[in-house]
């Protein structure tokens, strides 16, 4: 269990600011822990700390972005990332995603910045494949673009083998790649990190300054020797059994009293999967997860991922907030609500 300790993040400047980029202790841990666990290949003075994903993402965006550039998202895809980058001005395009992951021949030409979660694509839970991971590689050097490769909850596998990050393959330095406690250990805790190319260093670093100087000192203290004690190693075992019993009942569900309604869309890892109506109807997917959220059911629909109307019909179902026994439940009264809004 996680808890800040005595003494931890005293021994650092404790009358001082500290370093905007993180403290050194975790910075290091960082490097040293997505070299073991994702393959990605780093030392201490890439990493730079931040207050979960979502300001990681804000500083790339301060750091490439001018008003009016053009950022290419995945359509479906994670709400929260578009609008950072609409924040800072960008014009966020949408991508569509197939089963290799995003379609890369739909990039927008003048995209400044591609933004992907390759290892699991949110929400629709594909991994992209490597023939479209090196495509887009080659996509971003060829129009001089920068990739930022989001790595939300790739520590859950519970299925094949994990591919290569595109951090690995990139040998031109072009990828951002991002990260965050909040799915291993808890969102409260509002830590992440990007690991970001020897040329953004400085720039990612004097953001972080401007916008809140730096982050917790005796928080990232803690996290850091939580790490270097493998006890966060330990953490995620321990709950990725956990986690792996609900998702075999939800899997199971699924494909039982739901099968009827919905196909599960192909997914290795996380703690949601997405699964598409067979009818294809969006107005039988709003009607069924309103019902299904009266029952006490929380389910979202996959049109609340899209920034754009169409695409397929779809419910995303997650996992990591409910005790296996209690899934069947839950799917029991989803069934209900499917066949109270298509009786029959």
């Amino acid at each position: 269990e996680w808890r800040p300790r005595r003494g931890a993040g005293r021994d650092r400047e404790p009358g001082g600011y500290a370093d905007p980029a993180g403290h050194p202790d975790l910075r290091a841990a960082v490097a040293r822990y997505v070299a073991y666990a994702r393959s990605v290949r780093t030392g201490a003075d890439d990493v730079v700390v931040t207050n979960g994903a979502q300001q990681a993402l804000d500083l790339v965006a301060r750091v490439l972005l001018a008003p009016g550039d053009v950022v290419a998202v995945e359509e479906p895809g994670y709400p929260p990332a578009r609008e950072a980058f609409a924040a800072h001005g960008a014009r966020v395009v949408g991508v569509p995603v197939d089963g290799e992951g995003l379609v890369v021949s739909r990039l927008p030409r003048a995209a400044r910045l591609v933004y992907v979660t390759p290892s699991h694509q949110f929400p629709l839970g594909v991994a992209m494949s490597p023939r479209r991971r090196l495509d887009l590689l080659a996509w971003a050097g060829a129009h001089d673009a920068a990739v930022v490769e989001d790595d939300y909850d790739s520590e859950y596998r519970f299925a094949d083998r994990p591919l290569e990050p595109l951090h690995a393959l990139d040998a031109g330095g072009r990828v951002v790649y991002v990260g965050t406690f909040s799915k291993t250990l808890l969102p409260g805790l509002r830590l992440g990190f990007a690991v970001v190319p020897p040329s953004l260093r400085s720039a990612v670093r004097a953001a972080r300054r401007l916008a809140d100087g730096h982050g917790p000192v005796a928080t990232e203290a803690a996290l850091a020797r939580f790490m270097d004690e493998g006890l966060l190693a330990r953490h995620i075992r321990r709950t990725a059994k956990v986690y792996a019993r609900r998702r075999s009942a939800l899997l199971a569900g699924l494909a039982g009293e739901l099968a009827p309604y919905v196909e599960t869309v192909p997914s290795a890892a996380g703690l949601h999967v997405c699964a598409l109506l067979r009818s294809g109807d969006r107005a039988v997917a709003d009607a069924v997860a309103a019902r299904a959220r009266a029952a006490g059911v929380a389910v979202e629909t996959l049109a609340a991922y899209r920034a754009e109307p169409g695409g397929p019909a779809g419910l995303v179902l997650g996992y990591g907030a409910i005790e296996a026994d209690e899934v069947p439940v839950g799917l029991t009264a989803l069934a209900a609500a499917f066949r109270a809004v298509r009786p029959g």
